[in-house]
């Protein structure tokens, strides 16, 4: 008979202690550390559901040599989530969908579904946290009462894979979500570390073994992160991640991780009262209501995945009455953001020491990629001159520490995109940018001071009264 005992289970990263702490010496996290009685061993459970056998099973083994099919795939009916996961859902994958809360995560579930149902496919939701009778009322708010959704209000995961096992197996299942179910081979609170890892781990196999795609919706914490154990992300087949704005109308779904096609892909949803609807044009609407003649904003030319994007970086410089200046970053890298003002400063010939530094991508969209530099750039210089930089501009490339502009990957998709919304120029790195027979103009920048040369060359004239060297180093002595 299995020894029952105690032990201390941290809640954000999974680490087991044999005694209550306050702090977690693997994630150094304080009072996360929850105590969960259960059987010791790597099996722990009652041990009515542990099979008892002598010995192992023999299962059989294959080789490299075979036929190479690829995985099948079931579209969703929805080409935004399809552009991330790659095509549309593997069979007997599962997926791991995080988001804020009320961003819009079981809308897109259930658009989904919605889609798949009338496609001739069985589809479940299956809900944690609302009653059948609420997911029916977001249904008639969207229009999908009609859909042949088979829909279920259940917590118990033993229960849910017994019920999904009967008859035709599901071509897509919704778990909403993994938090709140629970398995009786532990006995623990749902949404304990161990709760969640175990009841992962059966909706897994049964996704393995039924062939059904599953998707697993995740609570996120106050950082951003998935709640739960780290290893639930290792052990699904995919990772998504629903981001947005409460502020603002679009969303945005990015692939974290994904074992059957790129990570690095986004669909861009737009949300209406009727639901999320596809923006098949994510650029224009990044760049909708911008002010041409404003100094201190720039458009950069980016890529997400496969898709070209155009995005307006905005930028403020502004004296500082402090002693420390205030670096306020929103949608960008801070720490990209401070090598750039100190590649201004040590070759650009601009001090910005004395001056509070406010950097915003519109739209609310988070830039990960350095080509954004360049743009970034030119919005802090127009901003420091007050010169505003041409409407028609579009700017990408990266910094060096020397200050050198190096170039970028897929150049030409980027000038294909800003020359289809209409831009008349383009500001890139000089080199091997292989851009092809792009008809777009271009105008190559070797070093970081040929950009901040052109820009000052349209500042406004200021007076000798209303100098300030410390501000201006490189306005001429005229």
């Amino acid at each position: 008979m299995a020894k029952i005992h105690q032990t201390f289970v941290c809640q954000s990263c999974g680490a087991v202690y044999n005694r209550w702490r306050g702090r977690c010496e693997a994630c150094n996290g304080w009072n996360t550390i929850v105590e969960e009685t259960g059987a010791s061993g790597p099996q722990a459970g009652p041990v009515k559901t542990r099979p008892s056998r002598s010995h192992g099973r023999i299962f059989p083994l294959e080789g490299l040599t075979g036929e190479a099919r690829e995985a099948p795939r079931i579209p969703s009916g929805i080409g935004e989530l399809d552009r991330v996961t790659g095509g549309g859902f593997v069979r007997g994958s599962v997926i791991l969908l995080g988001g804020d809360p009320g961003i819009g995560k079981s809308t897109l579930l259930m658009q989904a579904t919605a889609a798949m149902a009338r496609t001739g496919e069985r589809v479940v939701y299956i809900s944690g946290e609302e009653a059948v009778a609420q997911v029916r009322l977001r249904a008639e708010r969207l229009g999908l009462s009609s859909a042949a959704v088979d829909l279920a209000a259940e917590t118990n995961v033993e229960d849910i894979v017994e019920t999904l096992s009967q008859g035709r197996p599901p071509a897509l299942a919704i778990i909403d979500s993994i938090q709140t179910m629970w398995t009786e081979t532990v006995e623990s609170a749902p949404g304990t570390v161990t709760q969640v890892r175990s009841s992962a781990q059966s909706l897994i196999r049964f996704a393995k073994t039924t062939g059904t795609a599953v998707i697993l919706v995740g609570h996120v914490t106050k950082d951003g992160q998935i709640a739960g154990p780290r290893v639930v992300e290792h052990m699904v087949d995919a990772v998504a991640s629903f981001e947005g704005d409460q502020g603002h109308h679009f969303r945005i779904l990015r692939a974290v991780k994904n074992r059957f096609g790129p990570t690095d892909e986004i669909g861009v949803f737009e949300m209406t009262d009727r639901g999320l609807a596809e923006v098949p044009n994510p650029s224009a609407l990044f760049l909708a209501g911008r002010d041409h003649a404003a100094p201190g904003t720039a458009v950069f030319a980016g890529m997400e995945g496969t898709r070209p994007l155009l995005v307006e970086i905005q930028a403020l410089v502004a004296p500082s009455s402090l002693g420390t200046p205030r670096r306020a970053v929103v949608g960008w890298d801070p720490n990209r953001l401070s090598m750039v003002l100190a590649v201004l400063e040590a070759h650009g010939g601009i001090r910005l020491g004395t001056h509070d530094v406010y950097l915003n991508v519109a739209g609310g969209l988070r830039i990960t990629e350095p080509a954004a530099d360049l743009a970034v750039a030119a919005a802090l210089v127009s901003s420091l001159s007050g010169a505003a930089l041409p409407g028609e501009t579009v700017y990408f490339g990266e910094i060096g520490l020397s200050g050198a502009i190096r170039p970028v990957a897929q150049a030409p998709s980027r000038l294909k995109e800003a020359l289809k919304l209409g831009f008349a120029k383009a500001v890139t790195p000089q080199g091997r940018n292989e851009i092809g027979d792009s008809s777009l103009p271009t105008e190559a920048l070797r070093h970081i001071a040929d950009l901040v040369a052109g820009i000052a060359s349209g500042a406004p004239k200021r007076g000798r009264p209303e100098r300030n060297p410390a501000r201006y180093e490189y306005e001429d002595d005229e």
